[in-house]
């Protein structure tokens, strides 16, 4: 009578751990996209600045997530798969599959968050040179076009403030046309509107177009470290599920055996 009961329990445990893993994975699988989204997110929105970086730290941490992200919605749904057919040599292969995904976002996550503490020197350190330096010369299009996104994007003109332009490579050149800045600091971009510097014709932000973007980049990279650990963290609970569920198959095969 103890043994059955005891069997009925372990049949009740088993079936239990069983859906809950099973539910486990449709949300693995949902968040395997929000991973992914938050990837894709990263890169594409504003994604143009990347150019300014000294590092491409922050584009890696974004492309390590898109990565987790694709691995997380394939693994999710063959772990859905183990589950349903209940076979030891495929549940410990999405075991697996977690630990590794796991590490990856740990990867992602830990990046994010040593590049969050070196953004504020390297802004300082490479922005300013690379407007004074870059803008508007030939072969530099791309930079050109960043750092004219860049001040009509977050209302600033100059890494710091608007008279770094005076220093700068283009407008001291012919091709500045009298400009004191380009027009692309301009409030409302007019031709040749960079020619006066008043209050009321460019943007005057205090700490320039450093502390905008250092912002936005920390945001982002804030958002990123989150959901990596985050979802890090979540898979840690699925392979100790997954563990345990291994091992109670584990244990119903060898009783199954020994009646024989």
């Amino acid at each position: 009578m103890g043994s059955m009961y005891k069997d009925e329990q372990g049949d009740w445990i088993t079936v239990c751990l069983k859906y809950l893993l099973f539910v486990f994975n449709f949300l693995f699988w949902m968040g395997g996209g929000v991973v992914m989204g938050v990837g894709i997110w990263t890169l594409v929105d504003k994604g143009e600045y990347l150019s300014l970086l000294a590092s491409s730290t922050f584009a890696v941490s974004a492309y390590i997530l898109i990565l987790a992200g694709g691995l997380v919605m394939v693994t999710g749904f063959l772990g859905c798969c183990a589950v349903i057919r209940e076979q030891r040599s495929c549940l410990s292969t999405y075991f697996s599959c977690l630990l590794l995904i796991f590490l990856i976002e740990l990867v992602a996550g830990v990046l994010a968050y040593v590049y969050y503490q070196a953004l504020s020197e390297e802004l300082k350190q490479h922005l300013s040179k690379t407007m004074m330096e870059n803008y508007a010369q030939p072969g530099k299009e791309s930079i050109t076009q960043s750092v004219d996104r860049l001040q009509q994007d977050f209302k600033c003109c100059g890494s710091n403030n608007s008279l770094d332009w005076m220093h700068s490579v283009y407008i001291m050149s012919q091709a500045a046309d009298s400009r004191v800045v380009p027009d692309s600091c301009c409030k409302t971009i007019t031709p040749q509107c960079g020619r006066r510097d008043h209050p009321s014709n460019i943007y005057k932000v205090e700490g320039g177009c450093i502390t905008k973007l250092e912002q936005f980049l920390a945001d982002h990279l804030l958002i990123i470290g989150a959901v990596g650990i985050g979802v890090a963290c979540l898979q840690l609970i699925g392979a100790v599920l997954t563990a345990c569920f291994i091992y109670l198959l584990y244990k119903e095969e060898e009783e199954d055996f020994s009646h024989v």
